[in-house]
């Protein structure tokens, strides 16, 4: 038997990735090679710029985007992270403020293309008619594309100073967060219902929002098609064996006809906050892992 092909992989750690990073679940033609990026987040300006990994977890605005320019992804159709998202637009306990109060305000977020941002501001946009021109948003990440630039209405700041440091010294009015929420109570949240105001939405739309997936690298595609299908069968094997309850929200998702629903609402909400300047089909975002996958994908 030849030996396996090697991919260089970077998942972070979810339940449903944690077979395979501890090698409990193992493919016979394909060795993911697991390069510890943390935060995660760190390792999507490297893939879609130099295409530092063969497979890799992105942030589902960064890969529209890497695909809307012609970057070398292949998204798969694979969502290893999803969660709700208005609890986490937070002001501070002195100065807290309302939605009906966000329009002009400040409100700082890693990057503007941040997919908890991208949510938030739809979330906003659809629940309280806030645009996202309305808010003057701060910044001080860069995009992980860098073929894309902010609109008009955001502005990069430099310093290190993070965003609940902002916000104690009164320089933003709110700030977006994600895996890094505090959880004092120092801060409150913008949108008091949100838990409410998310599982209607769950209800509505029957599945959490996205935040990152899984791309593949164009070159692998290219070279070995074979070891980019069976790491996704590791990945299904892999979100198999987690125990969930049958009823409920999961924070994965697997295959193109599950996906088209997310996709197209997510594209949407990019069109309207400027992240995309033309619209994407799920047939041009797909198409390239269908070639790959083929029968593979669910």
């Amino acid at each position: 038997m030849p030996e396996p092909s090697v991919l260089r992989t970077v998942l972070a750690d979810h339940p449903h990735t944690a077979k395979l990073k501890s090698g409990e679940i193992r493919g016979e033609r394909v060795t993911l090679s697991f390069s510890d990026v943390v935060p995660v987040h760190r390792a999507f300006a490297p893939m879609v710029r130099e295409e530092a990994y063969d497979l890799c977890e992105l942030a589902v605005v960064t890969a529209l985007q890497a695909i809307a320019y012609g970057r070398p992804v292949v998204l798969l159709p694979a969502v290893v992270a999803a969660r709700f998202q208005r609890g986490c637009l937070i002001a501070h306990a002195a100065r807290p403020v309302t939605p009906a109060q966000l329009a002009g305000t400040r409100v700082g977020v890693r990057s503007y293309t941040q997919t908890t941002g991208m949510w938030v501001r739809a979330h906003l946009a659809e629940d309280f008619g806030l645009a996202a021109r309305d808010i003057r948003w701060i910044t001080h990440d860069e995009p992980h594309v860098a073929q894309y630039t902010d609109p008009g209405f955001v502005r990069r700041e430099s310093g290190r100073a993070g965003l609940p440091d902002l916000l104690r010294e009164g320089r933003i009015d709110a700030a977006v967060l994600g895996n890094d929420l505090p959880e004092s109570e120092e801060f409150v949240r913008v949108v008091p219902d949100a838990d409410a105001r998310d599982e209607r939405w769950w209800h509505q739309h029957g599945y959490l929002p996205v935040n990152h997936m899984v791309v593949a690298g164009a070159s692998v595609c290219r070279r070995d098609p074979q070891a980019v299908r069976e790491a996704y069968r590791l990945l299904l094997r892999a979100d198999a064996a987690v125990e969930r309850p049958d009823a409920g929200p999961s924070p994965a998702l697997f295959g193109f006809d599950l996906l088209r629903e997310p996709i197209e609402h997510i594209v949407g909400a990019c069109l309207e906050q400027g992240l995309l300047r033309r619209n994407l089909t799920p047939e041009e975002i797909f198409e390239p892992a269908r070639s790959v996958l083929g029968s593979d994908a669910v």
